[in-house]
């Protein structure tokens, strides 16, 4: 069998306020996941534990994630994490904070036929 992509999606989220790279992740990683519901892995598969969760995250600071933290937001599957440069810090207007964005892309994979 062949791991096969089947589904792609995007997330985005913010910490307003408490420079935490981490919650800014998570937050993006739920908003990807509250955009479907995916039943395809019962069909095609063992079930939801049989998916392939790979999360790639985009944060200013990637260093700042904490990546198990992340992944403990993803019910299902055997998850793998790649932290990488992007998102956006954007400073308030006297310099004394910063609202963090980060980006999650999550790609789940089945191994099929």
């Amino acid at each position: 069998m062949a791991k096969k992509r089947c589904l792609l999606e995007m997330g985005m989220g913010t910490d307003l306020h408490g420079k935490d790279y981490t919650k800014a992740a998570q937050r993006a990683v739920r908003d990807a996941l509250w955009h479907n519901s995916v039943s395809f892995p019962g069909i095609f598969a063992d079930g939801a534990n049989s998916m392939y969760v790979d999360v790639t995250i985009a944060v200013p600071e990637p260093e700042l994630v904490n990546g198990d933290e992340v992944l403990s937001v993803l019910p299902y599957g055997m998850k793998t994490i790649n932290v990488v440069q992007g998102g956006l810090n954007v400073p308030s207007p006297d310099g004394s904070d910063v609202t963090i964005i980060a980006n999650a892309a999550i790609i789940v994979s089945l191994e099929v036929d």
